[in-house]
């Protein structure tokens, strides 16, 4: 029997407000949320797109740098070759030390998980999770590296769900 990967994704953030009663008039009991932007999703190997493989690895950094490739990432039994497919969803922690570490478009190969020449940084115990759905680019020979730079030998967890390509 195959493995079977299932994402279930979701966002949410709820803000309440308590505000003076006294602007607001008789009836009101002052408080409003906001919530109106939760999102969440399940995928599976029948949903539209499709979901296929995971992984969740601890990328270590080795003289400030180091380099994912999408087409040979360790996953929990084997090495899972996203060749084909696209990143459905993917959440990065920065978990040691004080140092930023920024996150990019590979130099070689790259993939533009967030579009062309992407970046970003995360500082210390800073996270950042994308649910791209169907969006991404496919990872291909010529697509299929991101970056990472730090200041020395930090370390990041990655965790990311590969999804059927759309080629």
């Amino acid at each position: 029997m195959a493995n079977a990967t299932t994402l279930q994704f979701g966002s949410t953030m709820s803000v309440t407000e308590t505000l003076n009663k006294a602007s607001l008039g008789t009836g009101s009991n002052g408080k409003v949320t906001h919530d109106q932007h939760n999102e969440s999703a399940t995928y599976t190997s029948s949903t539209t797109p499709k979901c296929k493989e995971a992984a969740a690895i601890e990328v270590a950094l080795s003289g400030g740098a180091a380099t994912i490739d999408l087409a040979a990432i360790a996953g929990t039994i084997a090495n899972i070759d996203g060749s084909g497919d696209n990143i459905l969803a993917i959440k990065f922690k920065n978990r040691t030390g004080n140092a930023v570490m920024t996150i990019s478009e590979g130099a070689t190969n790259g993939y533009a998980l967030l579009g062309t020449g992407f970046t970003f940084k995360l500082l210390a115990d800073q996270s950042a999770t994308f649910f791209l759905d169907n969006s991404s680019p496919d990872i291909g020979a010529t697509d299929k590296t991101i970056d990472i730079a730090g200041t020395g030998t930090e370390v990041i967890d990655v965790i990311l769900v590969t999804g059927e390509g759309t080629s």
